[in-house]
């Protein structure tokens, strides 16, 4: 297959016999004075003879829908394909319109995408399907006969806690065994749990070993586990494998759970489909530290940060109460070059103390008084703001 659109002699409109060689899988762009004939050339010549060919090699019955189309005036064209092409309009520039959004054709991928897809975990990267029950009978029946399996229901997967009311209650529902941490105990003699350590509990439903015989057994225990696990079961085939089923469209390794694909799940104009981290825009506005200090050689008492809202040096302001505070708390020197700050105390400046609060302490001419907040930091300070903000002359200022 040819890499160049080739094209001779091409005379449409205003064009004079122009020949010349295009790069294919390149981003061409025609620039030129008005009138001299870039769209004669990409729409009338090229589009238009890549469209017509397209639909000369389509079936008669479907051309009659589609209409004929003229031949541009071009002497020879090598190397066309099957071509789209956008109305030349004035159009707002909004960051959520796109090819695909623009010629609509989108709105058929979503629904090409809705249909025939196949949902795979975001986490294990594992192909999400719902099942029946008669799908995991059958699957349970394939084994061998004689082989000796658990029927399990996960209750509680990687959380913290004692859990006492919990295993209490399956005590008083008859249940006799429990896998604890991959460990097997009697109900009775499950040890104190670790409150502050994360478990995982599951139920033995019943101990089943392979023949034909136990499929009405073996029903109503899947039944029973699917009932007790929220639509999860578990075959623990003794010594060799653990299968996991799941009625429901979610990845039961990892707990998670999906609506059936719809369109909308690939819109990236929507909430269902954008992604949660841009809001479906592609960009993300990130704060950069070289730009947050001013001058390095400074320190902070001189001015070396001076954002809005954010300048330590200016007394009696609240940023000035809230570095005291710092000063106090992890013994910030506000008087060294901001270039020779360690590194931890340049963290805690531009991404805060977490969860550690530190003590403000206020004075004004009019009134005192102290807090003790978080110290959010520098940068998630500026994010918030800019998210924030309705003010456009604040986002262009963030953004500058």
């Amino acid at each position: 297959m040819s890499k160049q659109i080739i094209i001779r002699g091409a005379n449409e409109n205003n064009l004079k016999n122009i020949s010349l060689k295009i790069p294919k899988n390149k981003l061409v762009v025609f620039t030129g004075l008005s009138g001299s004939g870039k769209t004669s050339l990409a729409f009338d010549t090229i589009y238009a003879e890549g469209q017509r060919r397209y639909i000369e090699s389509l079936s008669a019955y479907a051309r009659q829908f589609l209409g004929q189309m003229n031949k541009p005036d071009v002497e020879y064209i090598e190397g066309l394909s099957p071509a789209i092409s956008i109305d030349q309009k004035t159009t707002n520039r909004n960051p959520r319109s796109t090819v695909g959004t623009v010629t609509e054709i989108y709105d058929y991928l979503r629904l090409l995408y809705a249909r025939i897809g196949i949902a795979h975990c975001p986490s294990c990267g594992k192909e999400i399907t719902s099942q029946s029950i008669d799908m995991m009978m059958e699957d349970m029946m394939s084994m061998p006969e004689g082989q000796a399996f658990y029927i399990l229901a996960p209750i509680v997967k990687g959380q913290k806690g004692q859990h006492k009311k919990l295993l209490e209650n399956l005590k008083k529902s008859g249940y006799v065994r429990v896998l604890v941490d991959k460990e097997m105990y009697d109900i009775n003699e499950v040890p104190e749990l670790d409150k502050n350590i994360k478990h995982t509990i599951e139920v033995v439903v019943d101990r089943l070993k392979m023949k034909d015989s136990v499929r009405s057994r073996l029903a109503d225990s899947v039944q029973n586990a699917l009932h007790l696990s929220d639509g999860i079961v578990i075959c623990d085939i003794l010594g060799q494998e653990r299968r996991i089923y799941s009625e429901k469209y979610a990845c039961p390794d990892c707990n998670i759970s999906l609506e059936k694909l719809e369109p909308r799940d690939f819109s990236f104009n929507t909430p269902f489909g954008a992604c949660e981290k841009c809001s479906g825009l592609g960009m993300l506005f990130e704060v950069d530290e070289d730009m947050v200090v001013k001058d390095k050689t400074l320190s902070l008492s001189q001015g070396a940060i001076d954002i809005a809202g954010w300048n330590f040096s200016k007394k009696g302001g609240l940023a000035f109460f809230y570095m005291e505070a710092l000063v106090k708390k992890y013994g910030i020197d506000i008087h060294m070059p901001y270039e020779k700050l360690d590194q931890k105390t340049r963290n805690i400046l531009m991404y805060g103390t977490g969860d550690k609060k530190i003590n403000v302490q206020y004075v004004s001419n009019s009134f005192a008084g102290e807090f003790n907040p978080v110290f959010e930091g520098i940068i998630p300070t500026i994010k918030r703001r800019y998210h924030q903000t309705q003010s456009m002359s604040m986002k262009k200022y963030y953004q500058s």
